[in-house]
């Protein structure tokens, strides 16, 4: 993925480009004036993190992954949604600073990473990925392929229970 370095700024802001050009809070729902979900009787509270920084020359290489058909991401996608899991909007592919994440909860202000051998041997860089997620204030849950691939239940009780021990 993309990255622009600016030696004269903080680690805060050198990969942070201006916000116009992107998506800021999503699709609008007005059905729902709920500031919360439930996950298994408990309330999770939103924690929008918005005015997210983004490259919008990204959008096209965002656009291209989504299309893609990486399976592992296919396939959790497909158990998310349409708010399949307990009704949470989920932004695939979304552009945050310089770097594309695989999943997105904007009203949590999570991000999902679905970790395979792209991953191997990239550990700097992912660390110093994350640690730009946190300084924006968001949140990073990892999902390895293998726990997609052969055992959904197990990644989406993970993801669950992770919610709930984080914003609950």
């Amino acid at each position: 993925m993309q990255q622009f370095n600016n030696p004269n700024a903080d680690f805060g802001t050198q990969h942070s480009p201006p916000l116009e050009g992107c998506p800021q809070d999503g699709v609008v729902n007005n059905q729902s004036s709920k500031n919360y979900y439930l996950i298994n009787d408990i309330i999770i509270y939103h924690k929008p993190k918005l005015n997210l920084p983004c490259n919008i020359n990204l959008k096209e290489r965002a656009k291209a992954l989504r299309y893609a058909e990486n399976l592992p991401e296919v396939l959790f996608w497909m158990q998310i949604t349409k708010k399949r899991f307990h009704k949470i909007d989920f932004d695939r592919q979304r552009i945050i600073g310089n770097y594309i994440v695989d999943f997105y909860i904007k009203k949590l202000g999570l991000v999902i990473e679905i970790d395979g051998d792209s991953h191997d041997d990239k550990e700097v860089y992912d660390k110093a990925r994350e640690e730009y997620f946190f300084s924006l204030g968001l949140k990073v849950y990892r999902i390895t392929v293998d726990d997609v691939m052969k055992n959904m239940e197990f990644a989406l009780m993970g993801l669950e229970e992770y919610i709930i021990n984080e914003y609950a």
